[in-house]
Order: structure tokens, then C-alpha cells, then sequence
């Protein structure tokens, strides 16, 4: 009997790992049903724009459709109107704006299509009764003010079609703002005198502020400017991550010091310093070659290129973890406390780390972050509760009659 202890005692030891890690499932599951999850950042109406791509049905690629949110667990996403920074001429401006209507119409288009399991929302009430509802909360942004053009009144018209918050620049300067990524370095000194009137203006109809993208010049003028919390709705911690994509701690403190909130965003190259890849370099670099200037290319053929683009990320890349995600996660609530942090994941923008490749294994942050001891209050304010309380004070701000 005395040999056969060992054995046993190596089973029991074996069934209670395996039990532990199977009551983290089913808190994850639990907590998933019973909280308000959302992301705050994904690219997919990039797809809606390029093919009959229908978020109600179900996809082996890509990131984000309504089925794989109900497996994942997330109950509200904010579709991207994204536009790339082109040039700033009056022709391009007019082209731009048709295409930023143009998205708009294709969101609200796939989600009255679907009207069944999700709809369009525009406030924190509506996330929390389509949860109620059982539905999926559609919110969204637009990523790069650059459709404003140098027109003010355009932002009153975006609101009305249910943007809730603009990111104002994207990877280059735009009229607003200077961006963290633009080659030919700074413009504006930060705000230009224009930007601190879309801040303003913004503030006033209950606009989220987004200061992803934005140079840090840019982000600390923002934050002077504005009246109410701001958020930068995916971005990741420059301590962890060298991107200048990524906040500092110095401005961690300030966004806690407007109240705001950092959407931790699970970029794998803004989570984790990426190694030398020559051969994905040499790789892209082949792409970039073959199409040329991406804005020349027929829908027919950006779909191409994104798809090539895809493959190449997916078979050479190397990825960051769910694992690496959290300790952004944690990083930020060591340095400004657990009131400050969400997470927008930028899936369909090149978003997705290792254990997290779309909106169906969500919840594998949330078993992350319940392994290192994260509370239901928590998980809570981390999924939605921070992002929301941000979003019910820009209202608050704006004298929003919901």
C-alpha cells in the first residue's frame, strides 16, 4: 500500500489543478452573464466597406461578429469609422466625408439587419437595458477627425448619427492635433487653435474625447482644454511597451487626475516590445511593393491586400499573450489605482495576442485576471464600469438629457 500512496496523492493533486482551473471557467462564464462587458475599439466596419460581410452570421476569419460576441461574452462594441490621414485639400476633404457617411450608413445598415440580436446604441442606459434585453450593444466611434475637415458643425452631425466619441488624429498630423507616429514629426506644437475648438465643441454636445493616437504634447493639451474625463480608447502603458503609441506614467497621472479612462488596447506590437522579425519585414515590405499606394485601389483589391496582409501576420508574426495584456492591466492600477482602466481591443485593426485572436476568447482575460485575484467589484469596473461612469460625466458635462 505504501507504493501506491504517491500515485494517488500525484492524482489527487493532478484533479484539483484541473478543478481549479475549471472554477475559473465557470466564474468567467458567471461574471460574463451577469456584468456589462465592453469593448471600446474595433476596426470591423472596414470589412462591412469591402464585401457582403454581415455581422449577424458567424466567421472563420476576422475578429468581430455578433455570434462569436455572444461565445465571448461581450455584451457592447464600438465600431470604428476609420479614414486614414490623406491629403488636406479641399477635394480630399469632400471625398473623405462622403466616405465617412458611407460607413455610418453600412453600420446602421448591418445592425437593423440584425436587429434581432443587437441595436444600435448612443448612451450608458442603452448598454445596460440591451443587456437586460439580451441583445448586443452597437456603439460608435470615429477613429481620426479628419472628416471634420476644418468644419466645426460637422461633430454636431456625426453625434446625431451616433458617434460617441472621435479620436482625433490617427498614425500622421491632421488639422486638429499632432500625432504620436508622424514621421515628420510635430506641426502644431500639440492642439492647433482649431483642435481646442473641436475639444470644446465636443464637450459641449457630450462627445467622448479620445486622445489615442495623439502625440504627448497633444495628449496634456487635451487634457487642459477639456472639461470633462477624456479616454483614450486603445492604448496600452509606455513602461511595458516603448510604443509612443502607449501613455506614460506621467500621463497616466494625469488622466486620473480629469477623471478619465485607458482602454487597454491588445495590440500585440503596443503590448510587448516586438523582437526583430526580419523575415516578416521583408515580407510586408514585398506587399507594400505589389499593391503600391494603398488609397489607388478598388475595393476588390484592398480586400486582397488585407487578406495577404492577414496571412503574412498570422504565419510570422510574434505574438504578446493574454498574460502580457493583464500586466498592462495591473500596471495601471498599481500606478492610478482600478477606477481608470477598460480595454479596447482594436480587433480588426491588427488587435489580437496569443489566447486572444477575436471577440470569442474574451474571456480568457477575464480567467487571467480572476487567476491573479482580481474581485467581481473589479472585473466589473475593468469591463465596462470605468469606461461607462466616464461616458454618464461627459454627458453630465454637456447638461445630456437621458
Amino acid at each position: 500500500m505504501k507504493k501506491i500512496v504517491p500515485f494517488l496523492l500525484i492524482f489527487v493533486l493532478l484533479a484539483g489543478c484541473k478543478s481549479g482551473e475549471e472554477k475559473l471557467v465557470q466564474r468567467a462564464d458567471k461574471l460574463h452573464r451577469e456584468i456589462l462587458t465592453v469593448d471600446t475599439h474595433c476596426d470591423t466596419p472596414m470589412r462591412l466597406m469591402q464585401s457582403d460581410f454581415d455581422l449577424g452570421v458567424r466567421h472563420d476569419d476576422g475578429c468581430v461578429d455578433f455570434p462569436r460576441m455572444n461565445e465571448g461574452g461581450l455584451d457592447a462594441e464600438f465600431f470604428a469609422v476609420f479614414l486614414g490621414q490623406g491629403p488636406r485639400d479641399d477635394s480630399s476633404y469632400q471625398k473623405v466625408y462622403k466616405q465617412t457617411l458611407s460607413i455610418f450608413d453600412a453600420i446602421h445598415r448591418n445592425v437593423e439587419k440584425n436587429s434581432a440580436m443587437a441595436e444600435i446604441a448612443t448612451s450608458p442606459e442603452d448598454a445596460y437595458r440591451l443587456k437586460k434585453d439580451g441583445k448586443i450593444a452597437a456603439f460608435i466611434g470615429i477613429e481620426n477627425g479628419y472628416p471634420l475637415a476644418n468644419d466645426i458643425s460637422r461633430i454636431r452631425e456625426f453625434y446625431n448619427l451616433g458617434a460617441r466619441y472621435i479620436t482625433l488624429c490617427h498614425s500622421r498630423n491632421n488639422d486638429i492635433c499632432d500625432s504620436s507616429t508622424d514621421a515628420a514629426g510635430p506641426e502644431h506644437n500639440g492642439l492647433s487653435g482649431f483642435g481646442k475648438e473641436v475639444v470644446q465643441e465636443m464637450n459641449r454636445l457630450g462627445m467622448m474625447v479620445d486622445v489615442s493616437h495623439i502625440s504627448d504634447k497633444s495628449f496634456y493639451d487635451v487634457i487642459q482644454v477639456s472639461k470633462a474625463p477624456v479616454i483614450a480608447s486603445h492604448s496600452s502603458c509606455r513602461s511595458l511597451c516603448s510604443s509612443p503609441r502607449n501613455l506614460t506614467d506621467d500621463m497616466l497621472q494625469a488622466l486620473k487626475s480629469n477623471g478619465g479612462v485607458i482602454q487597454i488596447c491588445i495590440l500585440s506590437s503596443y503590448i510587448k516590445t516586438p523582437e526583430p522579425n526580419p523575415e516578416l519585414e521583408t515580407k510586408m515590405s514585398g506587399l507594400k511593393e505589389k499593391y503600391g499606394d494603398l488609397r489607388a485601389l478598388t475595393a476588390e483589391q484592398r480586400k486582397a491586400y488585407s487578406d495577404e496582409r492577414r496571412a503574412l501576420w498570422d504565419k510570422y508574426r510574434k505574438l504578446a499573450t493574454v498574460s502580457d495584456v493583464v500586466d498592462h492591466i495591473d500596471h495601471v492600477v498599481q500606478v492610478i489605482g482600478i477606477d481608470h482602466v477598460g480595454i479596447g481591443t482594436d480587433f480588426d485593426g491588427g488587435g489580437g495576442v496569443e489566447g486572444c485572436m477575436n471577440v470569442s476568447e474574451m474571456k480568457n482575460i477575464t480567467i487571467e485576471l480572476l487567476r491573479r485575484g482580481y474581485t467581481r467589484a473589479e472585473l466589473e469596473k475593468i469591463w465596462g464600469g470605468n469606461f461607462m461612469r466616464v461616458f454618464r460625466q461627459v454627458e453630465e458635462v454637456a447638461g445630456v438629457k437621458v
